[in-house]
């Protein structure tokens, strides 16, 4: 097996103690510029690399954040991770990207390992709507920020966007255009997202005069697109169709689309489509989806920048959290634009 190259390595290569080695690495400006040189030249000629590990264990944490996102399949999350990304980098810190899958179980796995693991801190998507596993993990005193969910009844920040408003928008949309028999797609129906675009598609309603049961439900265990597909099955098999669908994210919308392409019902003419997130694949469909936009680099970016912000205070407690929450924006395409 390979000889891991180590500090004690350098220092008896460059001839010098094994602290003047530490100094060099941590604390350049203490040592000498000759002994520097002289150590830095060993270094590279070894290929030398610090453990990081073992400096963790020393600092008691790491120069990582962690971001648990929901669905890393969806886009929404990756333009998220990307806004988050550029911020942590700025600051000089990486970022561990994982996924829940919209498992709680698994949510829970990962908030124990990033204690394990003592991160810098923790940005935070959650699939538990129970609290039980941010309760447990806010024990390791670890500070994190929620993503995509408004703080509710914690001290913590988050950063998120107004769904209510979102949904509202949306079914404002198929109202204008003429729609009153609309349906609702999404789902798991714990998710807070889910809940509030549900919410806001009501109050729409109500503003038009329309019971909240006039919005015709087709839930789904998970926001992808086999399960828009799946959906799209159930809705041609109604004996009375909606005329118009909105769907909980775009990756539903899409599958619900190819649903109806493939049992040749026209869209927007037959059905209209709005989906949610504004993914890039949503204007670059066979018909360009109209969705309501939200801007997640934005989103992640600030969650980061409020996590830094965290971590930068020396007294912990005098942290001010804050509670951050983005307009979502409704683009219109083809796929509500009916001609009739």
């Amino acid at each position: 097996m390979a000889h891991t190259v180590g500090i004690k390595d350098v220092a008896r290569v460059a001839g010098v103690s094994v602290g003047t080695v530490s100094n060099v690495i941590n604390r350049p400006t203490t040592v000498a510029e000759a002994t520097r040189v002289r150590v830095q030249a060993a270094i590279d000629r070894l290929g030398y690399v610090r453990s990081e590990s073992a400096r963790q264990l020393r600092a008691g944490s790491s120069r990582m954040i962690s971001l648990l996102v929901l669905d890393m399949g969806n886009p929404f999350f990756v333009d998220v991770a990307r806004g988050a990304e550029r911020a942590a980098r700025e600051a000089g810190l990486g970022v561990m990207l994982c996924n829940s899958g919209q498992d709680p179980a698994e949510e829970a796995t990962y908030l124990s390992l990033f204690a394990e693991q003592r991160v810098r801190g923790v940005l935070l998507t959650p699939a538990d709507a129970t609290g039980r596993n941010i309760d447990a993990f806010r024990r390791h005193s670890i500070p994190f920020v929620l993503v995509d969910r408004v703080a509710e009844g914690t001290a913590e920040c988050s950063v998120s966007v107004d769904d209510v408003t979102g949904g509202a928008l949306a079914v404002r949309h198929l109202l204008d255009t003429g729609h009153r028999d609309i349906a609702y797609v999404g789902g798991p129906a714990r998710l807070r997202q889910v809940q509030d675009r549900r919410e806001g598609a009501r109050a729409a309603l109500a503003s038009a005069g329309l019971p909240p049961g006039a919005l015709r439900e087709i839930p789904t265990d998970r926001l992808d697109v086999a399960a828009g597909r799946d959906a799209g099955a159930r809705l041609l098999g109604l004996a009375e169709r909606p005329t118009a669908v909105f769907c909980a994210n775009d990756l539903l919308a899409l599958g619900l689309l190819q649903a109806m392409y493939a049992a040749g019902v026209g869209v927007p003419d037959e059905l209209a489509i709005v989906g949610y997130d504004d993914i890039e694949f949503a204007a670059a469909a066979a018909v360009p989806l109209t969705s309501v936009r939200q801007p997640a680099v934005q989103l992640g970016r600030l969650a980061a920048e409020l996590l830094l912000e965290e971590l930068a205070e020396p007294d912990p407690a005098e942290h001010e959290h804050r509670r951050v929450v983005l307009r979502p924006e409704l683009v219109v395409r083809r796929s509500t634009l009916s001609a009739r």
